[in-house]
């Protein structure tokens, strides 16, 4: 027996609804049900449309690229496709304060023979920085294409780089050709407004004069797997120190590189690499400060490379903190004669060296970092024969292990600014060490691409 009489009377009228009420009821639901279904199947009718109209549209947009730059536009729409193939410009300024213990212009590599401007500290006082006006832009679906113009203190232009490349062929080959930064190694291709130190290490200045850059072709293969995997080729001109410009026919340089890398978990990943460089030299010529004596060599230099970054971030989310080590290993073997005067005898060396540095964001835009810096001249094998030099013709060549400690700090109030000040103890030769106190700022202008990994 039921104790609730409203419970009681709703259900006795549930029960005493007529059947026909029920049929309408369910006539309703199935009309909403048709409606709905007609509204889906004419939305995808529509998406359909607009799909294959948006594949026509880039279709025709493809086979009328090549020719727009010899076209002359005739309406606004053609003015549009065009300004897609104007080049994007970016200008980065550089400049420094320098504050050196020891005369910038007594400084040397003990044990290394000099190979380029880009050796040293740099001048003391207030310096204008190299500057880069960089060119690029999408040449046509295939191609692209670079420029970059580096501008000198000393108000010297020069080309640093000129270069096309392929759009993503297929398979993951690439192709490079013009003047470029090569590969090897890890620093080397990147412009020296990205690095994390006012300077270069000191083994990109004894065995590559600064950087090394070739005139040539580059072949490059990623390889399809989840882990990255990239190897690569170069054949040039090997007019670049270690080489020099022998005016012959043919490549003078060879260089070969791989690099793999992959992500641990969601807050770090690494990327390592081994790289090989083949060049020769005719005449290179330097001259040999603790003399004043011009010596010349002639012969091969093979390097080895080994380099490691290893990035972590908490989560990925690298704007607040993150944390980069990085370091390279170089190993140089050289064979060939030395020419100095009217003597000349055989000589071979094999040298090394390497760095080490971590980098570290402990807060937005501000960064700290430390580097170590350590070469090794190893002790040349001079063979006199019936030459009248002796090994004291040679003193810049005595066994030496030059060393650098850095420590910088720098804020970057955006991505398009920075100021660093970086404190150094070099010691680059056995008499004296340098204390360094440099102040540096980078401004860029314009458009700029994303740096590498």
């Amino acid at each position: 027996m039921l104790k609730h009489p409203v419970v009681a009377t709703a259900l006795a009228a549930a029960f005493c609804l007529p059947i026909h009420a029920i049929s309408a009821e369910d006539h309703t639901l199935a009309q909403i049900r048709a409606e709905i279904q007609n509204l889906k199947e004419s939305y995808e009718a529509r998406i359909q449309s607009l799909e294959k109209r948006l594949q026509e549209s880039e279709a025709k947009a493809s086979q009328a690229l090549p020719l727009v730059a010899s076209s002359v536009p005739p309406a606004a729409p053609a003015k549009a496709a065009a300004n897609a193939l104007n080049p994007d410009v970016s200008l980065i300024l550089g400049g420094s304060y320098s504050r050196l213990s020891k005369d910038p212009n007594q400084y040397r590599l003990q044990g290394f023979m000099p190979g380029g401007v880009e050796i040293g500290p740099g001048k003391r006082s207030f310096n204008l920085g190299e500057s880069e006006l960089t060119l690029s832009a999408h040449i046509d679906p295939l191609f692209s294409g670079k420029l970059t113009f580096a501008l000198s203190p000393d108000n010297q232009i020069s080309v640093e780089e000129a270069f096309f490349q392929t759009q993503g062929l297929s398979n993951g080959i690439n192709l490079k050709g013009g003047r470029f930064l090569s590969s090897v190694g890890y620093l080397n291709n990147q412009h020296a407004h990205t690095w994390d130190f006012v300077d270069a290490p000191l083994v990109y200045q004894a065995m590559f004069g600064g950087q090394y850059a070739a005139d040539g072709m580059q072949f490059t293969w990623l390889a399809p797997t989840e882990k990255f995997v990239e190897l690569g080729l170069e054949a040039g001109n090997g007019s670049a120190f270690p080489g020099n410009d022998r005016n012959k026919n043919g490549a003078g340089s060879f260089a070969a590189f791989a690099h793999i890398g992959d992500d641990i978990g969601e807050s770090a990943s690494w990327r390592a690499g081994l790289s090989y460089l083949q060049t020769s030299a005719r005449g290179r010529t330097y001259n040999d400060p603790l003399n004043s004596l011009d010596t010349a060599f002639d012969g091969t230099s093979k390097i080895w490379i080994v380099d490691g970054i290893y990035k972590w971030a908490p989560n990925g989310n690298a704007t607040r903190t993150h944390l980069k080590l990085q370091g390279e290993y170089f190993r140089r073997q050289e064979t060939g004669t030395l020419t100095q005067g009217a003597g000349t005898l055989g000589f071979s060396s094999l040298q090394s060296g390497g760095y080490l540095q971590a980098i570290y964001q402990f807060m937005p835009a501000w960064r700290v970092g430390l580097r170590h810096d350590r070469l090794n001249s190893g002790t040349p094998n001079l063979d006199f024969g019936s030459s009248p030099l002796t090994s004291a013709d040679f003193p810049l060549l005595a066994k030496y292990r030059p060393t650098r400690h850095s420590l910088m700090f720098d804020y970057s109030p955006t991505e398009f600014s920075r100021f660093r000040l970086q404190f150094a103890q070099d010691k680059s030769r056995p008499e004296a060490t340098d204390h360094q106190i440099l102040l540096q700022y980078i401004m860029s202008l314009g458009v700029h691409g994303t740096h590498s990994f």
